[in-house]
This record gives C-alpha cells, structure tokens and sequence, in this order.
C-alpha cells in the first residue's frame, strides 16, 4: 500500500537562474528523483510540476517541484530566503512532503 505522505530530506547549495525574474533553487539530488517520479505520477499537473509543502528551519510553504534537466528543483520563495537569511550559494536542509492523492 502506498503511504498517504511522502517525506524526503535534502542539503543542497542554493542558486540562481537569471530569466526574465531572478529565481532561486536548490537541487534535487539524484538519488531521490525514482521517488519524486513515483509520486509525481499520482499528482503532477501541467508540465510534469509535482506540488509539494516544504520546510527550512522554521519557514514552510506549500510550491511545486520544477522538473529541470531529467530531475527536479525546489524553487526558493524570496520571503523564505529573507525569513531564513538565505543568500546565494548557501547550503540548506530542505524537508518535503508529497501528498498523494490516492
């Protein structure tokens, strides 16, 4: 049986993509993409984006997992960069949850 939640944990180097609006990340490691893809196929929505509720130290926020490269990347919201004092090239522990919907 699938469970309801999945709970994954990364430390990962905060960076930059400079579009049209700077956005921040973190990767996803390699090692958890299998379990990304698993959920994903149970709630992703357009663009293979597989929403997510995150936290950093004391901030939590609800975004989606950007599929980037064969992978994933969690995008870093400016208020949770400034809540948690998080610059570029920082190194965070990110914890995430996967509701599916089952």
């Amino acid at each position: 049986m699938i469970s309801d939640v999945v709970e994954l944990e990364l430390t990962g180097e905060v960076w930059e993509w400079r579009g049209p609006a700077p956005f921040h990340f973190v990767s996803v490691p390699e090692e958890l993409h299998d379990d990304v893809r698993e959920s994903a196929e149970l709630v992703s929505y357009g663009w293979g984006m597989v929403p997510v509720t995150v936290r950093i130290g004391a901030t939590e926020w609800t975004t989606s997992l950007w599929p980037k490269d064969g992978g994933y990347v969690v995008p870093l919201k400016d208020r949770v960069r400034r809540a948690e004092s998080i610059e570029l090239g920082d190194v965070v522990t990110v914890s995430m949850s996967i509701h599916l919907h089952v």
